[in-house]
């Protein structure tokens, strides 16, 4: 994406720690990265994996305070830069941070981009007209994942050998060089486990058993995870919710086609596309969306809540097959203030029921993510 910039932009250059010129450049004088100025022209500058050189920060601070000219700075690479960003040697007022996701169904269609209250009122009033296809790119979604080689490729075959890869890569490369840890077979070992534990409340204290190790190992080999993006994780919302659950979560993976059960894989499909949402309005400016999910001690849940400023903004429930609105909603509803909700279900649906005070619109998952992000 980031050459796609570049030769849009004209003027500018590629660069990547693993070349030679690059590390020979930045070692000796790293403002010879900027190319030469260019009248009428403002160049961008990708440095891709610079992260790998410890004071990297510091070195981009000196160059960027110190440009003759205006110049755009890109700067990409694996998950592990997320967590070079967090230490010293601050950029603030420099850069602006965005979380990159997989595709998602609304960008198979278009690039337009809707603001939050449009997006509502698109997907309540049935507005964006999605294609006939939408059924199909759902069953291509649930069968190859949402990551641009294997979806695009069609191949089972080859998306299995992509996904293979890629674990290997995130264990045991990202992960050895990130944390040093000696225990990268028990980390795999985890990781063959917690599909099976998808959409459900996670439970390290039962992980922790079956891998005979200790629950703040867990923890921190989970914290591991999260910083790679192989999983993430949500938590329950408990303000104004009476005897709301306070602790436990519930994971979802970045590659949902490994789930073997089909209502946990559309699930992690749906909660893709709402993390996705979250995290592309509070990068660009929207406001802070989160995503959380509903569940009291009496074991009553909505799968997910999407939060807008701290305050609940559209709960969203997710059934396989079941096209009566959940009982859940007639519970929580009144709690948290909401007057729409939505529930997604695998197969072509769009019925809006009323209830006192709102609307939940209960619609298929290919026509209603495609109003998203």
């Amino acid at each position: 994406m980031a050459k796609m910039l570049l030769e849009r932009r004209n003027a500018g250059r590629y660069w990547n720690w693993d070349e030679m010129e690059l590390r020979r450049a930045w070692a000796q004088n790293p403002s010879a990265i900027v190319p030469k100025h260019i009248a009428g022209k403002i160049p961008l500058v990708i440095l891709d994996e610079i992260h790998k050189e410890r004071r990297w920060k510091r070195s981009l601070k000196g160059v960027y305070d110190t440009l003759e000219h205006p110049c755009d700075f890109i700067v990409t690479g694996s998950a592990r830069l997320s967590i070079y960003m967090k230490g010293s040697d601050s950029l603030l007022g420099r850069h602006y941070n965005f979380r990159m996701h997989p595709f998602s169904m609304r960008e198979m269609a278009t690039t337009d981009v809707p603001t939050p209250d449009r997006m509502l009122d698109n997907l309540f009033n049935k507005a964006f007209k999605t294609s006939r296809t939408a059924g199909g790119l759902l069953d291509d979604f649930m069968k190859y994942g949402p990551f641009p080689q294997p979806l695009l490729a069609q191949d089972e075959r080859r998306a299995r050998l992509w996904r293979r890869n890629r674990e290997q890569l995130v264990i045991r490369e990202d992960l050895r060089d990130l944390s040093r840890l000696p225990e990268l077979g028990r980390i795999e070992m985890m990781t063959t486990l917690i599909p099976e534990r998808v959409s459900s409340l996670f439970s390290m204290a039962s992980l922790a058993r079956d891998l005979e190790t200790s629950i703040p190992t867990i923890k921190r080999w989970l914290m591991y995870l999260k910083d790679l993006y192989y999983l993430f994780e949500i938590k329950p919302y408990s303000r104004k919710v009476a005897r709301s659950l306070l602790r436990e979560g519930k994971v979802y993976l970045w590659d949902y086609a490994e789930i073997p059960d089909k209502a946990a894989k559309f699930e992690n499909l749906v909660a893709l596309h709402l993390f996705k949402m979250c995290n592309y309005w509070t990068d660009t400016g929207e406001g802070q969306f989160d995503l959380c999910f509903l569940r009291d001690k009496e074991k009553s849940e909505v799968d997910f809540l999407v939060t807008r400023d701290g305050y609940p903004w559209l709960p969203v429930e997710v059934k396989y097959s079941d096209m009566v609105p959940s009982k859940s909603f007639e519970k929580f509803l009144p709690m948290i203030g909401c007057r729409k909700a939505l529930q997604l279900v695998h197969q072509p649906a769009w019925k809006i029921h009323e209830y006192s005070g709102g609307n939940i619109l209960v619609a298929g998952a290919g026509e209603a993510l495609s109003h998203m992000i």
